[in-house]
């Protein structure tokens, strides 16, 4: 079983959890940029994670036969931190690079008018970069910011059919598919989907424009969900086909529409800029 999880925080992950997303089929992520688990204090502190997710990252995973891509932006949590939201000023620098397949994450978290501002202008950085947008879904009121965020984007000139809408569930699930757009859905151990919920609404919606990810990041999440969820579509009665569709060809498709993905593994070095994740000379 081929994997590819679209939506994967490794900053916060070990080499530990490359080895084991290996092991189970993984062979390329994508990782958005998001919030670091406490404030930023300046503009600043974003650009060096920016240069990571397009540097030491990819290095980390590819020694580890993973490919590795990204999403870049400013994340709805921060848009509503005024010393954060200059870095909308340096978002071109970064929307050319070669690894960057798309804006993200965008969206809402609280639905401010802050977040608004924010969205809106980056969904007009993904039209002038011809990329798409992955946009976060709020962890509260989800129909309403799914609603929300719907008419935002109808309100630019990204079509929704370049628009992954991500943190689905089934209350959302309908309204996002019969707009057009790209279907996430988020796979946890205790929140948002589980494997049982993920088949289904695959039984009920199908396997077209859906894009599982495990979203893994620093709190009590799991990088393995997506093959969780492959096995549990093969117990469920689904084809290997199904399962290659959802976990690999519909998320090439999704970041394939910025030209910019290659999932060939490039060999590496031993050091990324003099840096290693090498251990005594071994």
């Amino acid at each position: 079983m081929r994997i590819f999880d679209p939506h994967i925080h490794m900053t916060s992950r070990t080499t530990d959890d490359y080895q084991a997303m290996y092991a189970a089929g993984v062979r390329a992520v994508v990782e958005p940029a998001f919030w670091l688990g406490q404030p930023r204090t300046s503009p600043a502190t974003f650009v060096d994670y920016f240069d990571s997710l397009l540097g030491w990252e990819p290095f980390r995973a590819a020694q580890y036969g993973i490919a590795h891509h990204c999403t870049i932006a400013l994340n709805p949590k921060e848009a509503n931190d005024p010393r954060c939201t200059p870095v909308l000023d340096l978002l071109p620098r970064y929307l050319v690079k070669d690894n960057v397949v798309a804006v993200g994450e965008i969206g809402y978290d609280s639905m401010t008018p802050a977040e608004d501002a924010a969205l809106a202008a980056q969904l007009e950085l993904a039209v002038t970069h011809e990329l798409p947008a992955l946009v976060h879904t709020p962890h509260r009121d989800k129909l309403a910011g799914l609603r929300r965020t719907l008419d935002v984007v109808k309100e630019s000139a990204l079509p929704m059919d370049r628009v992954l809408v991500d943190h689905l569930n089934e209350t959302t699930v309908e309204e996002a598919k019969d707009a057009g757009c790209w279907l996430g859905f988020s796979v946890y151990p205790d929140t948002k989907m589980d494997e049982d919920r993920m088949v289904a609404i695959l039984r009920r919606y199908g396997p077209e424009r859906v894009l599982v990810n495990s979203a893994a990041d620093w709190g009590r999440s799991d990088p393995l969900k997506t093959r969780k969820v492959g096995d549990a579509m093969l117990g469920a009665g689904f084809t290997e086909d199904d399962a290659d569709r959802v976990l690999w060809r519909n998320p090439v498709a999704f970041y394939g529409l910025s030209n910019r993905l290659v999932l060939d593994v490039a060999a590496t070095g031993a050091t990324h800029e003099g840096n290693s994740v090498l251990r005594g000379g071994a």
